[in-house]
């Protein structure tokens, strides 16, 4: 555990030290949080009478997408280790006398934490700051905003599951690329990165709230924008537990099978 802690702690202060990189992406992150609520603001003035979620929901939805895009989005994966599978140097990952799935999984969290910190207080504050419809709206209740946040952690347990297939799979590919653009791309539309899912036709949504992807950033944004009650919050904790489980456990399971077949590329 020791070992794992320390892998963490040197991730993390790693990628805190990226302060000017963390400015551009809070300033690109508010523009694209105007852009997105100005949309939908038109969408919502054009037809008032198709309008099922307030836009002060999907406003909340939003900036907190992008507050926290860095810990639910899929494409933040660690290049370092697809080129360490593609150039064979996964070797000497594989030597260490360490647990190589969990070694991946708490980089990657500390990846994708050390972005957040950076950059999620500032957006949030200017966002709970703005006038009318473009406003961060606090949660319903204290209850709410508990459901919030373990919802947020089961959260980034599902991406990570998930984007650890990411790299398991490319153990079976000579090059990463395609499989690393085809399950991000499914993340990306599924998940309500391009669009909320409480904005889908009934049938679509009903299916993916049940699916591993309904089960990232879209249940803790619905939680705390208030789409979603306490009842029906749990009950959608419920499907995290479940699919964070699953994939863990699927990620495991064909990481031994490539562990026991691995062939390093130049012997």
């Amino acid at each position: 555990m020791k070992a794992y802690l320390s892998f963490f702690k040197i991730r993390f202060f790693t990628g805190i030290q990226y302060r000017a990189a963390a400015i551009a992406g809070i300033i690109t992150q508010l523009a694209w949080g105007f852009m997105y609520i100005m949309i939908y603001n038109g969408f919502y003035k054009s037809n008032p009478s198709a309008v099922f979620v307030e836009i002060s929901d999907i406003s909340s939805y939003i900036w907190l997408q992008q507050s926290f895009l860095a810990l639910f989005m899929a494409w933040i994966i660690d290049e370092d280790v697809l080129e360490q599978i593609s150039s064979g140097n996964v070797a000497y990952e594989i030597c260490r006398p360490l647990d190589i799935y969990n070694m991946w999984f708490v980089k990657n969290a500390a990846n994708r934490i050390s972005k957040v910190i950076l950059r999620c207080f500032p957006i949030i504050i200017i966002s709970s700051l703005l006038p009318g419809v473009y406003r961060l709206q606090p949660p319903d209740s204290i209850a709410a905003f508990i459901l919030f946040l373990l919802s947020m952690i089961l959260a980034l347990i599902v991406v990570l599951g998930y984007t650890m297939l990411i790299y398991i799979f490319s153990f079976y590919t000579l090059s990463p690329i395609g499989i690393k653009m085809i399950m991000i791309m499914l993340a990306d539309f599924f998940s309500g990165s391009l669009i909320p899912l409480p904005l889908l036709p009934d049938s679509i949504k009903d299916i993916l709230y049940l699916s591993p992807f309904g089960a990232m950033q879209n249940t803790p944004f619905m939680i705390y924008s208030g789409v979603l009650s306490n009842m029906e919050s749990l009950k959608h904790l419920l499907v995290q537990v479940l699919w964070a489980i699953i994939l863990i456990l699927l990620g495991r399971f064909i990481m031994r099978k490539a562990m026991r077949k691995v062939v390093v590329q130049g012997g």
